[in-house]
């Protein structure tokens, strides 16, 4: 097993944009010819926008792209700047009078980021769109989706990390699988390998680590509102032929991944959503792939942390460990 570029999967395009002063963005994967998609949903919390088009028992069999972005509920916009840049270049299901570019969303809380008034939009959407089709530019980071994206909120935002966008990819033979993720989460951040912390909840000193899931047990009463600012987000790809069903089934092994790196994690107060996409034909067994996107989810997740920078006055790992 060999490690590979996100950017060696032909068939999907990425292009992001993002509002650097504002404190969010937009992460498009474009499939013109349609990729099959599946999508598992472990969060309380979800912002989401056609994603009953992934449920196997739907109609549609192929999607022809998937927006993750900022802005909550308010960024669930965004994906009609891509429909509008899609159905200029011909891309959408035919209907007979018109073509429908299907395009499935999800998006994490970043409105404690920036200005709560920055969210990404219509014109974010058709730039990030444009950019995937003639200058694919992803990068792990605070870019796109991950602009905004911090972690360990329980005690806000005064306490938290910044975070971003990771990425992972490996080949075993002709099968390739890899993850992009979204860090948004309201636990801490762990190394999915060794279990060692490496971003999340900051002491009182600001100057290490200590535990959302020790500081939650401190009180057993109900808490109204755990900071319900999270969500997590990931896009699993493969070259494997795979139909609806089946990566419904890989995007729930790949939430292994985030179980392994993220405590606490599929709280009430998060939305962590997975999807899973298939863009090949090469023959795979559909457990070894959803093992696989287990391991690429949690190695993006650390990447996240990683290539994270400090801004808004929010540290990052990197500020951290200088």
């Amino acid at each position: 097993m060999k490690e590979i570029k996100i950017s060696d999967f032909d068939a999907i395009r990425i292009g992001q944009t993002e509002d650097a002063e504002g404190g969010t963005g937009c992460t498009v994967f474009i499939c013109e010819n349609g990729m099959r998609a599946g999508l598992d949903v472990r969060g309380g919390g979800p912002a989401a926008r056609e994603s009953q088009l992934l449920n196997p028992l739907m109609a549609a069999r192929t999607i022809h792209a998937i927006v993750l972005a900022g802005g909550s509920a308010y960024g669930l916009g965004t994906a009609n700047g891509v429909m509008e840049y899609l159905e200029e270049r011909g891309i959408g299901f035919d209907t007979g009078y018109a073509l429908v570019p299907l395009v499935a969303q999800a998006d994490i809380y970043d409105l404690s980021v920036g200005s709560p008034t920055a969210r990404p939009d219509a014109a974010m959407g058709y730039e990030a769109a444009r950019r995937a089709f003639c200058e694919p530019n992803y990068r792990d980071g605070c870019y796109g989706a991950g602009c905004g994206a911090t972690v360990a909120k329980i005690k806000g935002m005064e306490y938290c990390m910044k975070s971003g966008a990771g990425s992972y990819a490996v080949q075993i033979g002709d099968l390739k699988i890899g993850a992009v993720v979204i860090l948004n989460a309201l636990g801490d951040v762990f190394d999915w390998k060794t279990g060692r912390q490496i971003a999340g909840l900051l002491n009182e000193e600001k100057s290490g680590l200590t535990s959302t899931s020790e500081v939650m047990k401190g009180s057993y009463k109900v808490v109204e509102n755990k900071f319900v600012g999270n969500t997590t987000l990931a896009v699993v790809m493969t070259n494997g032929r795979f139909d609806k069903a089946q990566l419904c089934k890989i995007a729930g092994m790949a939430h292994d991944g985030y179980a392994r790196s993220i405590n606490p994690v599929h709280t009430s107060a998060d939305g962590d959503s997975i999807f899973a996409v298939s863009v090949g034909e090469v023959e795979a067994d559909q457990d070894l792939v959803g093992i696989i996107a287990a391991e690429v989810v949690g190695e993006a997740i650390k990447r996240a942390v990683e290539k994270a920078e400090g801004s808004f006055g929010i540290p990052a790992a990197s500020d951290l460990n200088r």
